[in-house]
């Protein structure tokens, strides 16, 4: 059993979720250069002061930080270069933890040799921000059931029609593509309020609130019968493009249809096809292919599409369920555990 842990943080991360880790998991070491990271505007900010840079002694002090550490809290910068001049620098790092949920992606984008992926143990921050995205899904869902875009534009032309029918989740059927901690978290809320969950699996194990499990490679067959989709899944080679054409094509005519995963999933274009034709009666967007949205993307000005820049995970509580969650696994490391969340270094998610 190791004694002690020295872990340098890497990333902005405010003095309370620091203090976190500490008191849970004493035998960290966590070192913080002085002024060497953008500073923190806000709790739960992630990202730290956008206007921050170093000088050239401040990255070489940095680096000489990050070069002596047992592991790392964060990717330096967000930066998969930054990342791998790390790794190949420093023999004695044994882990890194992400940020992101999807932080897989930038291991992969470091482009690490075999050996050093099976030195080097990689960690994300999944299932942290499993509540708020479920929450965003559910807003996106009851927005789309209860005729969002017709009621503000009734309310803007001051009108007050005859009486018309809303739908209601009850009763309702979702596909929720995608059923790790966001999926099963949004399962559980839609099954509460008495919606029939389809869920996809490749591992075909139940979860708790979905009444039907489905593979992804079966996705068309059931879209026909489902009111809305959520969509949870991580952007990888093998979920690229996953919900095209063909599946738009197979939903039943006025789907809602919400995407808190990745934008890769989607094949934007038979997305906007699928809205021209009324296919997809609302969309509630959290993430797109390419962030940030283009300023042309006729994603934009559509009253029946909800656009949120990639920040429905983020609440002032985050960093500190994400200490939480780091002090676990530095837990495990040193009394010779499984960590949880590691990187699957094949589909790296």
């Amino acid at each position: 059993m190791a004694e002690s842990l020295r872990v340098a943080v890497a990333t902005p991360f405010d003095e309370p979720s620091r203090q976190v880790v500490v008191e849970q998991e004493p035998r960290v070491d966590l070192v913080v250069g002085p002024d060497l990271l953008a500073p923190v505007r806000w709790p739960g900010d992630q990202d730290g002061d956008p206007s921050f840079s170093r000088d050239e002694q401040q990255q070489r002090d940095l680096e000489e930080l990050l070069d002596g550490a047992d592991a790392l809290l964060g990717i330096p910068d967000e930066d998969p270069a930054a990342l791998a001049r790390v790794v190949r620098a420093n023999p004695r790092l044994r882990w890194v933890h992400t940020m992101a949920a999807g932080g897989g992606q930038s291991v992969r984008a470091a482009r690490l040799t075999e050996e050093e992926l099976d030195r080097v143990a990689f960690t994300t921050s999944a299932g942290v921000h499993g509540t708020p995205l479920a929450e965003f899904a559910l807003l996106g869902l009851l927005a789309g059931a209860k005729r969002v875009p017709r009621l503000q534009a009734d309310s803007a032309a001051h009108r007050w029609p005859d009486k018309w029918f809303m739908g209601q989740l009850s009763g309702q059927t979702v596909l929720v593509v995608g059923l790790g901690g966001i999926g099963s978290e949004v399962a559980r809320l839609l099954s509460a309020v008495g919606t029939t969950v389809v869920g996809t699996s490749r591992h075909g194990r139940p979860v708790d609130g979905v009444d039907e499990l489905v593979r992804p490679e079966d996705l068309a067959d059931v879209a026909g019968r489902v009111d809305g989709v959520v969509v949870t899944l991580p952007g990888t080679p093998s979920t690229k493009g996953l919900l095209d054409r063909r599946f738009f094509a197979a939903l039943r005519e006025g789907a809602t249809f919400v995407n808190v995963g990745r934008g890769t999933v989607v094949d934007e274009q038979a997305l906007v096809a699928a809205l021209d034709d009324g296919t997809v009666g609302y969309a509630a967007l959290d993430v797109v292919a390419s962030e940030p949205l283009d300023a042309a993307s006729p994603l934009w000005d559509r009253p029946e599409v909800l656009i949120s820049p990639h920040t429905a995970a983020g609440d002032p509580t985050i960093t500190h369920r994400i200490a939480a969650l780091f002090a676990d696994n530095a837990t495990r490391l040193l009394d010779g555990r499984e960590l949880r969340n590691r990187v699957d270094v094949v589909e790296f998610y």
